[in-house]
């Protein structure tokens, strides 16, 4: 196991969400379930996304998650950020700047890499045209980004 996990509380949710995440994430899988009784409600599970472990329990309606805490996916292509949003965001809700939250609430950022490298740019005019035109979208578009550090407008 590695040192730090992230530990997800649901309401009653887990064994759902364990089985969306695995789904939505090419290299997802569940590691285990602890259960009440043999057949019983899942009370906590173990799963993994492209190699990050995650711990989820079924704690009760005590607790729900808030955007303070976010899970920041590295996406290298559109086609990754345009597949991630789409499913991520189904039941749930689409915000700014990359950002949503799922239909369990956790909230997500779904950046293509090539925004962190754009933003990056030592000329801090082009890099302020992508900050600004990344500000104005909700899904990260790339070509949009690549528009406004050309100083062209980001809408195609």
């Amino acid at each position: 196991m590695q040192k730090i996990t992230t530990f997800l509380w649901f309401d009653n949710q887990a064994e759902e969400a364990m089985q969306f995440y695995v789904s939505v994430f090419k290299q997802g899988r569940i590691l285990g379930m602890s259960r009440q009784g043999e057949q019983g409600a899942v009370i906590s599970g173990t799963f993994e996304l492209e190699g990050q472990q995650f711990m989820a329990l079924n704690g009760g309606p005590y607790f729900s998650f808030t955007p303070a805490i976010s899970l920041f996916v590295d996406c290298e292509t559109q086609q990754e950020v345009d597949d991630l949003w789409e499913k991520l965001s189904e039941g749930g809700a689409k915000q700014k700047c990359g950002w949503l939250t799922d239909r369990f609430g956790l909230s997500w950022q779904i950046i293509p890499r090539a925004l962190g490298q754009l933003l990056q740019d030592p000329d801090p005019a082009r890099a302020e045209r992508v900050r600004l035109a990344m500000l104005g979208m909700e899904k990260i578009d790339i070509e949009g980004l690549q528009r406004a550090h050309a100083g062209e407008s980001p809408v195609g």
